[in-house]
């Protein structure tokens, strides 16, 4: 089986695509999650609430 640049580009390009596409939708599905809401509040509010020291 011979193949060519032109052939492993476009099928990179497309496949990457598709395989980003499936990611992102993944992270926002993620992200959305009703049951996942807690966490990203709690997060949220710690950032807020924790005083800003140097370190040690």
């Amino acid at each position: 089986m011979d193949v060519d640049h032109d052939t492993l580009v476009a099928f990179a390009k497309s496949w990457g695509l598709f395989y980003l596409i499936a990611l992102s939708l993944g992270v926002l599905i993620y992200t959305f999650w009703p049951s996942n809401r807690k966490k990203f509040e709690r997060a949220k509010k710690s950032i807020v609430e924790q005083d800003d020291k140097p370190w040690r």
